[in-house]
This record gives structure tokens, sequence and C-alpha cells, in this order.
């Protein structure tokens, strides 16, 4: 999760558009006119940036507003759960209804730190998710060990129309169930970690029209620059990673990732 040092180099331009499915562009160390241009000369033309507090959220949404190439997506994390006020929500819900917010998230159950008790995290889950269906938008999920409760909570729910996994993190059954149940599977720079075997072997299952492509910049950079701060332009070595993992030509992948996109986040 480290950003230090250096950028890593541009990688060679995919042959085809791709997007990167989710990034924190206002958690960067770079402004976004340098972050959409870089992104843009290695064939990354679209970006959804994700909102993580209502500020957060705000600004991604007038960052949308104010770049064609971006798209938002507004909520609260998990882990910044806790004590949630209405007038929050309410702040969500005005966002929520702008013409550039595409989804809301990056919300979902993380057990992995122990910052808000379960059953917050589990309430306020279950409030993003009826805010994404209020308004016919799709809802990106931030799972960690926390999958079987994730599941629960949107069967008992009922998941939108499109539910996307953030950086998926679970094993070949979960994927499984994931795509029994039409959810979108999207994966990011741990995909090409050395000790992510499980994890290749989980998106292998996955049809290419239920995967997305991210960078979560700027955490999780891609190998074999990981440590070093992430940003949209390296999706490449995830999308590269990801059509050797399936076993198909770059561009087929590329052009089923925009597709995918373009179903789940409108055009832009």
């Amino acid at each position: 999760m480290s950003r230090a040092g250096e950028p890593p180099p541009l990688p060679d331009p995919l042959p085809a558009e791709v997007l990167d499915s989710h990034c924190h562009l206002d958690a960067m160390s770079v402004d976004v006119g340098q972050s959409l241009s870089d992104a843009k000369r290695v064939g990354v033309t679209r970006l959804v940036t994700v909102g993580d507090t209502l500020a957060s959220s705000t600004w991604c949404a007038a960052t949308a507003a104010a770049h064609p190439e971006v798209v938002a997506a507004v909520a609260v994390h998990p882990n910044e759960a806790g004590g949630i006020e209405e007038s929050t929500w309410d702040g969500l819900e005005a966002l929520a209804a702008r013409p550039e917010v595409r989804a809301v998230g990056e919300t979902g159950l993380d057990y992995y730190w122990d910052r808000v008790p379960a059953g917050v995290q589990q309430e306020a889950f279950r409030r993003h998710i009826a805010l994404a269906k209020r308004h016919g938008k799709a809802l990106v999920i931030h799972d960690r060990d926390a999958h079987a409760d994730v599941l629960r909570v949107l069967a008992e729910e009922g998941a939108p129309e499109w539910t996307v996994f953030h950086c998926f993190s679970g094993d070949v059954e979960m994927a499984r169930e994931c795509v029994r149940a039409g959810y979108v599977l999207s994966f990011a720079g741990t995909l090409t970690f050395r000790n992510a075997r499980q994890l290749r072997e989980a998106a292998a299952v996955v049809p290419v029209d239920q995967l997305l492509v991210e960078t979560d910049a700027p955490f999780l950079t891609p190998m074999p620059y990981r440590g070093r701060p992430n940003a949209p332009y390296l999706v490449p070595l995830t999308v590269r990673a990801l059509a050797g993992v399936l076993g198909v030509h770059i561009e087929h992948l590329c052009e089923n990732v925009t597709r995918t996109g373009q179903r789940v986040f409108g055009s832009w």
C-alpha cells in the first residue's frame, strides 16, 4: 500500500481503448489533468473516480462534472461508517441524483481493520444499497475479509441491476457464486502479485463480459512496480496480466471491458 518512490514509467499503449473502473483521483499526488493525459497516452480513456467520505464524494462529483472523461461514484467507505449523521446521508442522496454520478460506492464491509463494528457497517451497507436502487445507479462494493456477509446482505436487500465487486479478492467458489448472481468482478494490480495464485485462479472462471479492470490508484500498484505510486495509466499492466490468465487476446479483453463499463456506468 506504500506509495513511496518515483512514479513508474508509462507502459506500452494498449491496442484498444479501455477504462479504469476504480481510482481515487483526490488521493493522488498529481493533478487531474496530468492523470488524464498520462492515461490517454496508453489507451485508458475513461475513469471512474470513487469517493469514500461525503467530502471526497463531493470532490469526485465536481471533478466528473468538469472532465468528460471522468464519472463519479459516491459513498462513505465502511471504515468511515461509524456515526454517519443524517446530514451526510442527505448529502449523498443529493449527489447520487447528479448525472455525472454513475455509482454508489465504495460501500460494503471491511473486517480486516477493526475500526467500525460489523453491525454498524452492515446497516450503512444496506442504506447504500437502497440509495443505489432509488437512483438507478450501479453499486460498487468494498469487500475485505467479509465475503459471506457481503453476499448475504446483497441477497437479503436485493442487489441493484449492476453490482461491481471492486478489487475482487475472493476464491474460485466465490467468483462462481458472483457470476451466477450476475455481479461484475473488477480486478486490480493485486492480480499481478506473486502470491496471488488463488486470485488468478478465480479470475480464470469469470466470463469475459463480467469483468472490469481497475487501478485503485494511488494504491495497489501492479508488478513490477509494487510499492510505488499507482495511477490510471498503469491499467495496461493489469489488463495484460488478466488477458494471460484468461487466454484471450488483449484487444478482445479491452473491447469487452469497455462494453461492460458502458453497461454498468453508462456512456461517457
